[in-house]
């Protein structure tokens, strides 16, 4: 072997010695430079505060932390124990932490015909509720006796908001206050329909609620109908997803496996900063097809602020104010 050759393999092996050096200083700076970041933006958090939120707001982020932490709890465990498996089939942490993190949101992101359907189910119950509301109203009964009737013959979806709209009406509470606890517990636009109607009628005592009702039973039939037509089309998508999505994890863990030197390079941190963006351009992907996926519902307007907003008995018209209207 000549001189020339040893200093050309001389050069070769100081430059891969360079270049691994500093695809290792590039990948500490730019994890470094995130951790610099994260930590100004919770500085500045932590001396600005957060704005006030109301009782009720309070009170509905407190269900939802504990409704979280439950499903942290089940779900965490699986999606730990896959990320884990993961890392011992390809020795990449980033494919660990990118199964655990897909096992975890998996429902978020293939998971929306359960969503769908409870929906559906919810608006179904409320044209049901709304046609044995009118039905019994047509007997000549008034609006504070016909609720309590038809609450019996609910659906189970409406049955607890039902039920407990009877027992404030039972302990005095003025109709309107009570429909709009209803609205808010429902928590539905499609709900506020309903209860804003019947919130008119009981302050105004006017005629016609027998035909209103009729008309929103319908309107809610046919969004019934229009959503089944939507979920069966979207059916054939959601599985062709998942299929995509098992087929490229199956086809990624089995190279790993049987055949490491052709995935050799991701073993290296530049390697993993790689495969960290395909998982997010991956991740993204699935994320924009959820958004596509998700039906967009009109957004509550039966809304009111505690703090502010109070309600009163309806005043009795007088004698003159009686004669003005006629």
């Amino acid at each position: 072997m000549t001189s020339t050759s040893v200093t050309s393999l001389a050069a070769l092996d100081s430059l891969g010695s360079m270049g691994g050096l500093f695809s290792t200083t590039v990948l500490y700076a730019l994890a470094s430079g995130v951790a610099v970041g994260g930590g100004l933006s919770l500085f500045a958090v932590a001396v600005r505060g957060l704005p006030a939120k109301p009782e009720h707001e309070k009170q509905k982020a407190s269900e939802r932390a504990g409704e979280l932490v439950r499903f942290a709890g089940q779900r965490g465990s699986i999606a730990a124990g896959a990320g884990l498996v993961v890392l011992l089939l390809t020795r990449w942490a980033v494919a660990g932490i990118a199964a655990g993190v897909l096992v975890f949101f998996w429902d978020k992101l293939f998971g929306g015909a359960s969503e769908e359907r409870a929906a559906m189910r919810r608006v179904e119950a409320l044209a049901s509720w709304t046609e044995s509301l009118r039905d019994t109203i047509a007997g000549a009964v008034g609006l504070e006796q016909a609720i309590p009737a038809s609450a019996r013959a609910s659906a189970p979806v409406l049955r607890p908001h039902l039920d407990a709209l009877v027992d404030r009406l039972r302990s005095r509470t003025p109709l309107p206050e009570a429909l709009q606890h209803l609205a808010d517990e429902i928590n539905d636009a499609s709900a506020d329909i309903i209860v804003a109607a019947l919130i008119l009628n009981a302050r105004l005592r006017g005629p016609g609620l027998r035909q209103v009702l009729g008309a929103l039973a319908k309107s809610a039939r046919e969004e019934v109908d229009m959503r089944q037509r939507v979920m069966a089309q979207r059916a054939s998508t959601r599985r062709s997803v998942q299929i995509v999505v098992a087929v490229s994890i199956a086809f990624v863990l089995g190279l790993s496996i049987f055949n490491r030197e052709f995935v050799k390079p991701y073993g290296t941190p530049v390697g993993q900063l790689v495969l960290a963006c395909v998982c997010g351009l991956f991740a993204l992907g699935f994320w924009w097809l959820r958004k596509l996926s998700t039906i967009e519902t009109p957004e509550r307007f039966l809304v009111r602020d505690e703090s502010s907003v109070q309600f009163v008995r309806p005043r009795m018209p007088s004698q003159q104010e009686e004669g003005v209207r006629r």
